[in-house]
């Protein structure tokens, strides 16, 4: 009996154990797809864009209006209903591309101005900054603050696997982050703007000299960075429908944190830092008062940058005086 009975404990926290790693996962997977919008951008500006947390909001906010306007929620409507197996990608891809277009209109307004009158880093940051509490600010203005409940997309169902309950949301977002990210390391590694947005990275100065326009692979990494914020944030309403106009204040940081630990300017270490941070916030909610989880997350990753400054795979970079 008393074997019977270690056995039946064990197996329920080898469940728990798992349980807790799938949200994990998920919740890393949110992590890293926004932080490799900041290294990607930091790899060729050499800019932190601190509006990026707000760009995921206007993601989640865009994918709500199209979501439930596909849906038939508003008094305006289609013509003709579409399939249920229409409307989920339609959101995504309808706001994926909605949200690259307000990157490059914040790229073309804030950033390149100062950039072609030579203006200092620090300007860029403070527009950085001002650009993200003009978005979350805005939002709020208009919409108001009362939150919003996220259209269901999908509908939800339950697996019951040896003890674990897992979604089909769940499921769906570890895979699309995951194809997601298999995908853009395909781009950066394999494509010609891959290869010149590595160049731009390594030497700025350089690239214009071999015909490579460097203003249109600003413009493409910023496509590509809002892009993946947006399908962060639609994701992230499908999972946690609930959505506020401050939303992008807390993850945003959190992801910026992550790229910074993964090596800023590594897509590679964005991955990763995101996933790190992701199962570091997890595991210690689920062992620990939730009070303890950004002091110890936290804490973990300042460990991290004590015995690496440049972060996991990131790269000193020297300057030629």
């Amino acid at each position: 009996m008393c074997e019977l009975w270690l056995l039946s404990k064990n197996l329920v926290a080898l469940d728990t154990f798992l349980q807790h790693l799938l949200n994990a996962i998920q919740w890393g997977s949110f992590l890293a797809l926004i932080a490799v919008g900041y290294t990607m951008v930091y790899g060729v500006l050499l800019l932190i864009n601190f509006a990026h947390g707000d760009i995921f909001m206007v993601g989640a906010y865009v994918g709500f209006f199209i979501g439930t306007f596909l849906l038939g929620g508003f008094a305006l409507r289609l013509p003709v209903a579409l399939p249920a197996w229409l409307v989920a990608p339609l959101t995504i891809l309808l706001s994926m591309a909605v949200t690259s277009l307000v990157g490059v209109t914040i790229e073309r307004v804030a950033y390149r101005p100062l950039r072609k009158r030579g203006a200092q880093r620090l300007y860029l940051v403070i527009t950085a900054l001002m650009f993200g509490l003009l978005l979350e600010y805005g939002n709020l203005a208009l919409l108001g603050a009362r939150d919003r409940q996220f259209p269901e997309l999908f509908a939800k169902e339950v697996y019951n696997v040896g003890g674990l309950s897992i979604t089909n949301i769940k499921l769906l977002v570890i895979l699309l982050s995951v194809l997601t990210m298999i995908a853009l390391t395909f781009l950066v590694q394999r494509t010609r703007w891959g290869m010149a947005m590595r160049a731009i990275s390594y030497d700025r100065l350089a690239v214009p000299l071999m015909g490579i326009s460097t203003d249109a692979i600003i413009v493409t990494t910023f496509i590509v960075g809002s892009s993946l914020a947006a399908l962060a944030g639609v994701m992230y309403g499908t999972a946690f429908p609930i959505l506020s106009y401050d939303m992008g204040l807390l993850v945003g940081w959190q992801a910026f944190i992550a790229a910074v630990v993964g090596g800023i300017g590594s897509v590679r270490g964005a991955m990763v830092g995101g996933y790190i941070l992701g199962f570091t916030q997890v595991f210690v909610v689920a062992f620990l008062p939730s009070t303890y989880r950004d002091l110890i997350a936290f804490t973990l990753l300042l460990v991290i940058l004590a015995v690496r400054p440049t972060g996991l795979f990131g790269v000193a970079r020297r300057t030629k005086v």
